[in-house]
């Protein structure tokens, strides 16, 4: 079966892919990376090929369905950062992507959400079973690309890293609900869950240009710093923002029984009252009592934290930047990382 056409140019919107225009500053970052998005579009569905109809059904209908892919571009960004010159960062671009998607499809399945990217799930329309199955038909097909490759160090921090998001998945699983769970608990769920992809990102990138070490150790950081602080602000955002802008419905941490770093702050710092509401609406996993508990955490202070550490982590993240080359590559990472404080200031 053919694949479509390329899809279109990738944007860093905070919102939906139907949102108004790019913040000036990264309509920049779009133009520096136009040529280079523009040919991992176009790989993507010649990637998606399958004599399976419903593979490639299922596969065109996430892959195109809009996001940011922040984590195939911090490749590009990553790469060219320290001088890489080939072509081999498009396909390791959508190495990432690939491995992105199949855990959004899985998360959907385990979480049983509805929405995403402003639309209807996979699962929603398809079903579990074909979720789950083109998901690892992506993991699969991610790892035929890197060895295409034919570089044995990233495809070493790849599997490593696909075998500790999957851990960081079961990990998140075991600690639904949990009443108990510490901030450093949670950080490590975030850094297995989250930031690894981000961190693999840069790291890759870095080895495919055959950085020097401490530009590899610096980029590697980077990505996983960030990757933190993208999932705090995720946090503080699923309390604070709208579904429209979050292409996802409002309160669904709360109603998976997801203790996010707001709850857990909440829970150690609101008054007994509030502390007793915060543990029934955990307990109950329901986003009904939704306003309740946003007026425990923003009087509490729970919020003002979590915002407060999300940009005290992109912080560090852009520390990471600053004894690299002076490259446009640099500097777009640099305007990203601004952009994501501002997305929550």
């Amino acid at each position: 079966m053919a694949g479509p056409s390329a899809t279109p140019v990738a944007t860093l919107s905070p919102a939906s892919p139907a949102s108004g225009p790019l913040p000036p500053a990264l309509e920049d970052v779009n133009r520096l990376l136009a040529e280079d998005i523009e040919r991992m579009n176009t790989l993507i569905p010649k990637q998606l090929s399958s004599g399976v109809g419903l593979v490639e059904e299922i596969g065109h209908y996430i892959v195109e369905s809009g996001g940011k892919r922040l984590r195939p571009i911090f490749v590009l960004l990553g790469a060219q950062a320290v001088g890489y010159s080939g072509n081999d960062h498009i396909r390791l671009a959508a190495v990432i992507e690939f491995l992105h998607t199949a855990t959004l499809l899985h998360d959907d399945v385990v979480d049983h959400s509805s929405l995403r990217r402003g639309r209807s799930t996979a699962n929603v329309v398809w079903g579990n079973a074909p979720s789950v199955l083109v998901g690892d038909f992506l993991y699969s097909r991610a790892f035929q690309l890197m060895v295409s490759l034919r570089h044995l160090g990233i495809l070493e921090v790849l599997s490593n890293a696909t075998n500790t998001i999957a851990e960081g998945e079961v990990l998140q699983l075991t600690k639904l609900g949990d009443l108990a769970l510490t901030e450093a608990q949670y950080l490590e769920v975030i850094r297995c869950k989250t930031a690894l992809l981000f961190e693999a990102a840069t790291h890759t990138g870095a080895l495919l240009a055959e950085a020097p070490a401490d530009e590899v150790e610096r980029l590697r950081a980077f990505g996983g710093q960030f990757g933190v602080a993208y999932q705090l602000m995720d946090d503080y955002l699923d309390y604070t923002g709208d579904a429209e802008s979050l292409g996802k419905n409002v309160g669904d941490d709360l109603a998976e029984g997801k203790l996010t770093l707001p709850l857990i702050y909440g829970l150690a710092n609101a008054s007994d009252t509030g502390r007793t509401l915060l543990q029934r609406a955990i307990r109950e996993r329901s986003s009904a009592e939704l306003v309740r508990v946003l007026d425990v955490i923003t009087s509490c202070g729970a919020l003002d934290y979590t915002h407060r550490r999300a940009r005290e982590v992109c912080h560090q993240a852009a520390t990471q930047l600053e004894t690299l080359p002076d490259t446009p590559h640099r500097r777009a990472l640099e305007q990203i990382t601004d952009f994501s404080i501002a997305r929550i200031s």
